[in-house]
């Protein structure tokens, strides 16, 4: 078993909730947590276990508040819940049989007409729009989709979650920021309870961690309900690049 000592442990405590602040403000936290754990000697298998289980901490705590502040409410999106579980146990037990790298240049385009488009769309999520999906038929595609690309691949899901619910579904970037925690949480359960099956969480780091990401989530989401658009619109940014920068790096 990966040990770690006292002041590695505080650091990465202090890492969660940085990366759990950011998650729930813009989705990305992974992109903060992960490398960390890598920095610290964490064995890449069981880095990507442990980070699956602090970040479902992080995801569960965001969706909890949105709901308690009446920006989304769970009972109407088990539809998409539903679907998001299915694609991510297929993408789960897929990608251990193909190499999800094949999909990063791919994904870095998509990330790169993300920003794009969200960067020269000032008015992007301002104000609720209709939607040019039925809601239904929207979480069983998106549902399946990105809950397989989540459990087979990861980096950009919860970006892509958030443009997909403004666009085609018409919501304001407050209302798809909290749908996307909600979204994000069902696909990182379904993946932490397969590697917990496998023996690879390292309990310690990761309840360390998931510490740090309930309170930097529980701050994030509470800001959300405070801020502007604009202010959650920047974050969103910053947080597509950075996720860009990351795959064009790795």
């Amino acid at each position: 078993m990966t040990e770690v000592d006292l002041l590695t442990l505080f650091l990465l405590f202090l890492t969660g909730g940085f990366a759990g602040f950011v998650d729930a403000i813009a989705g990305g936290g992974g992109i903060i947590a992960l490398p960390a754990l890598l920095a610290a000697g964490i064995p890449p298998h069981q880095a990507l276990a442990t980070n699956k289980l602090q970040g479902s901490f992080g995801s569960l705590t965001a969706a909890i508040n949105y709901s308690r502040k009446g920006m989304m409410q769970p009972g109407s999106l088990m539809v998409g819940v539903f679907f998001t579980l299915v694609g991510a146990a297929a993408g789960t037990l897929l990608v251990q049989y193909f190499p999800p790298n094949a999909l990063e240049q791919t994904i870095v385009v998509m990330l790169i007409l993300i920003f794009l488009y969200t960067l020269f769309s000032p008015e992007l999520g301002k104000i609720e729009k209709h939607a040019l999906m039925d809601k239904r038929l929207f979480y069983l595609i998106f549902g399946l989709f990105l809950g397989f690309y989540d459990g087979f691949f990861g980096p950009g899901t919860g970006s892509f979650w958030t443009i997909a619910l403004i666009l085609v579904l018409g919501l304001d970037l407050r209302q798809a920021t909290a749908q996307t925690k909600l979204f994000n949480f069902t696909s990182n359960v379904v993946s932490l309870a397969l590697f917990i099956h496998a023996g690879l969480v390292i309990w310690t780091i990761g309840l360390a961690m998931a510490t740090g990401q309930i309170l930097g989530a529980y701050v994030g989401s509470t800001m959300v309900s405070k801020k502007e658009v604009k202010f959650i619109r920047v974050f969103f940014l910053i947080v597509v690049g950075a996720t860009i920068g990351k795959l064009l790096l790795t």
